[in-house]
């Protein structure tokens, strides 16, 4: 028997992380290629307090959430807090704000974005993947990708190679943890084959004919759901962030603000319930492959799928991705970088004129071609 009243739970003060040089005052920025807090001013280091050491063999373990709790309203009063957050205009993505900061380019679409004074109360990440690539390394990657599309306008390179830094972004997820069982019934096919005689130009001809048998069967299935990734971002169209899989969340670690110097967070904008809807999806089809391999045979059909789902969990964590937002000829290009892997994607520009370059080509290729066949009739 629950002993929630429904009473919403006292408002925590918003943190603010502040993360100064003792030497010089001067703001700390996480360096991922250190795995330390950098000075970019006076170039003191510090380690990060509780931090396992670079390339760690055993992560620490980090506690999930019950997901019936959280939709309940009854999770531990730490695991929230109150942020200063605001949506971009253009792109609509949810950026948080520090204390002192009231005004700053959106970094999905280069948007100038003003901060309200309003907060809110939001479900605080456990995990975070740190960065692993500098910002000099993810432009690399970058215009290394734009290179090798022939068809991009090498204007666009070469502002990309000369343009803004990127943004270091950390993008926020969801990961859920279940157990399932699942009741099934369909038909289990057997192929077999069939000789038939058949008239063909007036004689008869012998073919051999595929033919299925098919059985009804039922049977149980049972899978527990490690980790089910979901995008909690609104910012970048999901076709980018999914090809940027997969990540290596054996890696993760409990979260911590240090992780976050120098970096950008964005809140999430998919909420706990519509993100679960979507894992479900997933877990769904995967239910369906074991279902398949379940029933045998040769082909299978399924009738009916019904799944017991138990023992729901759920993190909230911070994946890092190197952004650039590049408005090029009244257009806005935007590329987006594994912070972990270097995988690129983005929006594929395309030149004009190479493509009608590689045309004209192409047409004066198959007239050189056309002629010495036609020669050589």
């Amino acid at each position: 028997m629950s002993d929630y009243d429904g009473t919403p739970p006292p408002p925590t003060p918003e943190e603010e992380h502040r993360f100064p040089c003792p030497q010089c005052g001067a703001d700390y920025r996480f360096d991922p290629a250190a795995g330390r807090l950098v000075c970019d001013f006076c170039g003191h280091t510090e380690a990060i307090e509780g931090a396992p050491a670079p390339h760690a063999a055993h992560p620490q373990a980090i506690r999930e959430l019950d997901f019936r709790a959280a939709l309940e309203a009854r999770l531990p009063q730490a695991e929230t807090q109150e942020v200063r957050t605001t949506s971009c205009p253009n792109c609509g993505a949810r950026l948080e704000f520090d204390g002192d900061t009231h005004s700053k380019d959106c970094p999905f679409c280069a948007t100038p974005v003003v901060v309200d004074t309003g907060t809110t109360r939001v479900i605080k990440p456990r995990g975070v993947l740190p960065f692993a690539l500098d910002e000099a390394s993810a432009r690399k990657e970058m215009t290394d990708w734009l290179g090798r599309l022939w068809f991009a306008p090498n204007g666009l390179q070469d502002y990309a190679r000369k343009g803004r830094r990127m943004q270091g972004i950390y993008v926020p997820y969801w990961t859920f943890d279940a157990q399932t069982e699942s009741r099934y019934a369909g038909m289990r096919g057997t192929i077999y084959y069939v000789t038939t005689t058949v008239m063909q130009d007036g004689k008869p001809k012998q073919v051999r004919q595929q033919k299925i048998r098919w059985r009804p069967v039922s049977g149980r299935v049972a899978r527990f759901f490690d980790d089910v990734l979901v995008l909690a971002s609104r910012a970048l169209p999901k076709r980018y962030t999914d090809a940027l899989e997969p990540w290596d969340l054996a890696a993760l670690e409990p979260y911590r603000p240090d992780f976050l110097a120098g970096f950008r967070a964005e809140g999430y904008q998919v909420e706990l319930l519509e993100g679960y809807e979507e894992a479900r999806v997933r877990m769904d089809r995967v239910i369906e492959r074991d279902v398949k391999f379940d029933i045998g045979g040769d082909a299978q059909q399924i009738t009916s799928v019904d799944t017991a789902v138990s023992d729901v969990t759920f993190k909230h964590i911070l994946l890092p991705v190197w952004l650039a937002a590049y408005k090029y000829r009244g257009r806005t290009y935007r590329f987006v970088v594994n912070g972990r892997t270097g995988r690129v994607q983005g929006e594929r520009p395309w030149s004009g004129w190479k493509i009608a370059l590689a045309v004209g080509l192409g047409l004066i290729l198959a007239g050189v071609v056309g002629y010495f066949y036609a020669m050589n009739q």
